[in-house]
């Protein structure tokens, strides 16, 4: 009578591994840092040289904190990280500094943008029902819907630290029915990302 043959499974780290190699998950993540790289360098260095030659910046955030209510500029970031991400969070994040209380207005900040994601995620979900939205966003969104239905809280991961709108991705999640909870969970990276960016914007704010 011969012996079964014991098949040892693998770590659900390596097959997680072997599943994003399959599907392209690391190429997706490559190629959205090297097209993110390139413009991000770009606005470093216009921004450096718009400082040194043009205008300084620093005054001009002094500016516009002196001239908007704390509440009206977050208010503004409130809805840009609701809708799509229509303004970089860097400019809200540099404007922080220049706040009476940095630390506590960049956490505002964060919450804001988490909070964002969440409203997102549940403009996406109610888009569904409105057929004529639910066509143009699965046209205008059909890579994201169809990287999150593959890569799931992974791609929520992504879109929370990384320079790929976090918005969008969270919208991608409501459309394709995604648990709340996951991008509840996964979403909190996105704390991280507004930590480590101040720590650069900061040092080049006064």
């Amino acid at each position: 009578m011969s012996k079964r043959k014991r098949v040892r499974k693998k770590p659900k780290h390596q097959l997680l591994h072997q599943y994003y190699s399959y599907t392209g998950f690391y190429k997706f993540i490559g190629v959205s840092l090297r097209k993110s790289i390139i413009p991000i360098a770009l606005v470093v260095v216009g921004l450096l040289l718009f400082n040194k030659y043009v205008y300084n910046i620093n005054d001009g955030l002094q500016h516009m904190t002196e001239t908007f209510s704390t509440i009206g500029v977050l208010s503004v970031f409130f809805v840009s990280e609701s809708i799509l991400g229509l303004i970089p969070p860097e400019i809200f994040i540099a404007w922080s500094k220049k706040t009476s209380n940095p630390v506590i207005t960049l956490a505002i900040l964060a919450t804001l943008s988490y909070l964002g994601g969440i409203i997102s995620f549940f403009i996406g979900k109610t888009a569904l029902k409105i057929e004529k939205v639910k066509n143009f966003l699965e046209v205008k969104m059909a890579k994201q819907l169809k990287n999150t239905s593959k890569w799931g809280g992974f791609l929520i991961v992504v879109g929370a630290l990384l320079p790929i709108p976090f918005s969008i991705t969270c919208m991608a999640g409501g459309l394709i029915k995604y648990p709340l909870k996951g991008v509840m969970l996964f979403g909190l990276f996105r704390f991280a990302r507004f930590a480590v960016y101040a720590l650069a914007i900061f040092q080049m704010v006064d």
